[in-house]
């Protein structure tokens, strides 16, 4: 998780899983949104393909790059699982805290 979260921290990295969310994209394609070099480009989507939230498809001589759905559905569930966590701990001391002050 602490890896998929390193990539994603990066802005062009979520720009890109965006532009793949829906369809398949070439590098060729995914660059051309942004003002940075092809190259630039490629390394980026290594460093999510790396981290298994975009998978690559080869078709012909062509590779095709598209956002791995479980992956995030599944990081975003394990984020979940976490605030909740947090959030609950939060809320169990904030009412005891509550309930101190309230006593005579």
């Amino acid at each position: 998780m602490d890896q998929a979260l390193r990539a994603l921290a990066d802005r062009t990295r979520r720009q890109i899983v965006s532009l793949v969310w829906d369809r398949e994209r070439t590098a060729g394609e995914i660059a051309d949104g942004f003002a940075i070099s092809r190259p630039a480009v490629s390394q980026h989507l290594g460093v999510l393909r790396a981290t298994n939230l975009v998978t690559l498809r080869r078709s012909g001589t062509r590779y095709l790059y598209r956002a791995n759905h479980s992956a995030i559905f599944r990081l975003r569930a394990e984020l979940e699982a976490f605030w909740n966590e947090r959030l609950g701990s939060l809320r169990n001391q904030a009412e005891a805290a509550e309930r101190k002050r309230r006593r005579p």
